[in-house]
């Protein structure tokens, strides 16, 4: 897969809990699953946009491009 996600680094570094993600309707649970690599599938880009928003970053801190 290469797209590797970074989110759990994000929230580790702001301080955010995936509870307070789901509680705050940021994005929903199953986006989280996939961003997390529990479960595999496509990230809209809202989503990004609401992470974004709401852990005040970049899309390039959620997602790599990792050439295979």
């Amino acid at each position: 897969m290469p797209m590797v996600y970074k989110l759990l680094e994000v929230m580790e570094r702001k301080g955010v809990t995936a509870y307070r993600l789901r509680k705050d309707k940021v994005i929903g649970t199953a986006t989280l699953e996939k961003l997390i690599g529990r479960q595999s599938g496509h990230v809209d880009t809202r989503s990004i946009e609401s992470l974004c928003e709401y852990l005040d970053c970049q899309p390039g801190d959620l997602m790599e491009y990792v050439k295979e």
